[in-house]
């Protein structure tokens, strides 16, 4: 396997470390852009990923200028690094609503919207609004349930004359649909659209009924990558993947068609050989996200002689088979297999051009709160 990974000013750096290669990003975008065939207008990337402000700009720098996120900080983060219209994928609840009205008085340049799956909620929002004085109404999108049964509006019910009652909510803007469709994750391509489509031609059915009853200006987003292929046929549709800008081992193997390159890698040492054939690295699982298996949490394609057998905090014991010898004090390269929580571990990333370390971006959004 070709060593891009390697940096040769490693031995500056404690471990364990999380590691983003800048040229990689930067192809991961223009390869992005590519797909939807150079149409920035309809992108619109999740920055869940990476919640640093430096690849905002590096976003900015493609003429990308709408995301999507989750959190108030991230929508605050974006805010702060020149994005002009931030979508947070999430229906505010309770203080939450208190958190966006400020959101959206502290940055008056910046158009933010939000999720409603429920009429009530919705009042809650306008009610909220009001009772501060905000002047302005605020942009919702009605979040649609396509099979994910996580959140949402079953996309199946009446679209329409919920989307109907929820105009008629004073202080309200319905800027359009959005869909996320995280349970459709077959290897084949072609399955995928087929478990996508059904789902999408009732999305584009309603909007176009939507926009005969005065929604011209009508939006529609959807997937993250694991749909990305399809949507992004679908010229009506803002695509909003995340996971591109920095990729993993989970979606490498599970989209094989999209050809993304590994952006992020975690740098472990060897810190113990406790018995032969084993060896203990200071990659806990507060340093990896750990939701999965033990075989899923890291890979270390570099070094294919060794595999995970014992996690813990601030250790990760590694079964070694084969000839070649390790040592303490070796420094070992693994690719997270789901980088998002991997990545929010860390309070900064180590920044590599040219095989160097150069500087550090630090991961700020990780925080649940900025300023607000």
């Amino acid at each position: 396997m070709e060593n891009w990974q390697e940096i040769s000013n490693l031995d500056q750096y404690d471990t364990p470390l999380f590691v983003v290669y800048e040229d990689r990003i930067k192809q991961n975008i223009e390869m992005a852009i590519g797909l939807l065939s150079g149409e920035v207008s309809r992108f619109r990337p999740h920055i869940k990923t990476h919640k640093m402000g430096e690849v905002l700009e590096l976003f900015a720098a493609y003429g990308i200028y709408k995301i999507k996120c989750a959190t108030i900080a991230e929508a605050e983060l974006a805010a702060l690094n020149g994005m002009t219209d931030v979508m947070i994928a999430y229906q505010p609840v309770g203080f939450k609503i208190h958190r966006l009205m400020n959101l959206i008085s502290g940055f008056p340049d910046c158009s933010f919207s939000c999720l409603v799956d429920n009429l009530e909620t919705a009042e809650a929002i306008a009610a909220v609004a009001k009772d501060l004085g905000l002047g302005e109404e605020i942009k919702v999108y009605l979040d649609l349930n396509t099979g994910m049964n996580r959140t949402g509006f079953p996309v199946a019910e009446n679209v329409v004359e919920f989307v109907n009652n929820l105009r008629k909510i004073d202080g309200l803007k319905f800027m359009g649909l959005h869909i996320y469709d995280g349970h459709i994750h077959d290897p084949d391509p072609a399955v995928r659209a087929a478990r996508a489509k059904p789902a999408m031609d009732k999305v584009l059915a309603d909007a176009d009924e939507l926009i005969k009853q005065g929604c011209t200006a009508l939006k529609i987003v959807a997937g993250g990558s694991n749909t990305f292929t399809y949507y992004a046929g679908i010229e009506r549709l803002e695509c909003s993947p995340g996971t591109f800008v920095f990729w993993d081992e989970n979606y490498n193997r599970l989209i094989p068609e999209l050809n993304f390159k590994p952006a992020a890698v975690l740098v472990c040492t060897v810190i113990s050989l406790p018995a032969p054939g084993l060896l203990c690295v200071d990659l806990g699982y507060k340093s990896v996200s750990s939701e999965n298996p033990i075989e899923k949490r890291v890979v270390f394609p570099w070094n294919d002689d060794l595999s995970p057998i014992g996690h813990s905090e601030e250790h990760l014991t590694l079964k070694h088979i084969g000839p070649r010898e390790y040592k303490v004090g070796d420094r070992i390269y693994g690719l997270p297999y789901h980088v998002c929580p991997s990545c929010a571990l860390y309070e900064e990333a180590q920044v590599v051009n040219n095989h160097q370390i150069e500087k550090s971006w630090r991961i700020k959004a990780r925080d649940k709160k900025i300023s607000i």
